[in-house]
């Protein structure tokens, strides 16, 4: 038997603690719970389950060897209720980088895709019906 799991969230290793605070804290409506020039843990006031935390990859508390910032593979998904809104206020207002452009996938999302500052990409989306061979794919009862 495991323990009663009491939270989970992510741990970005970024070299730029502050800029990746301010990113998250602008543009998705993060607050800091706790700040260190080494470590910021983040929380959506509106929604105290959904955390995030910032951690130099420089500090003692990560095993050596481990030590480096997260440099591409992290995606993180932000589902939202207007993807085409979103991206308005995101690209279009606040200038962020995009690496990919708002489209409908087959598979149930629209969705578009910004860079972090701290190497991760942001990837907004917003359900919708699953189609073509994935609308049969999703577990009974889940399907968009």
């Amino acid at each position: 038997m495991t323990s009663t799991l009491r939270g989970f969230y992510p741990v970005i290793c970024t070299r730029d603690v502050a800029a990746s605070r301010d990113f998250y804290t602008r543009h998705f409506g993060f607050e800091p719970t706790f700040e260190a020039d080494w470590y910021v843990s983040l929380r959506r006031p509106d929604a105290s389950q959904y955390e995030l935390a910032l951690l130099d990859p420089a500090h003692p508390s990560v095993p050596a060897g481990h030590r480096a910032p997260i440099t591409g593979g992290l995606l993180l998904n932000f589902e939202v209720d207007d993807v085409d809104a979103e991206h308005r206020r995101l690209v279009g207002a606040a200038g962020l980088r995009e690496l990919l452009p708002p489209r409908t996938e087959e598979f149930g999302q629209r969705h578009f895709i910004v860079a972090a500052p701290d190497g991760v990409m942001i990837d907004v989306i917003t359900i919708v019906p699953a189609t073509g061979t994935y609308a049969n794919q999703y577990a009974e009862g889940l399907a968009p």
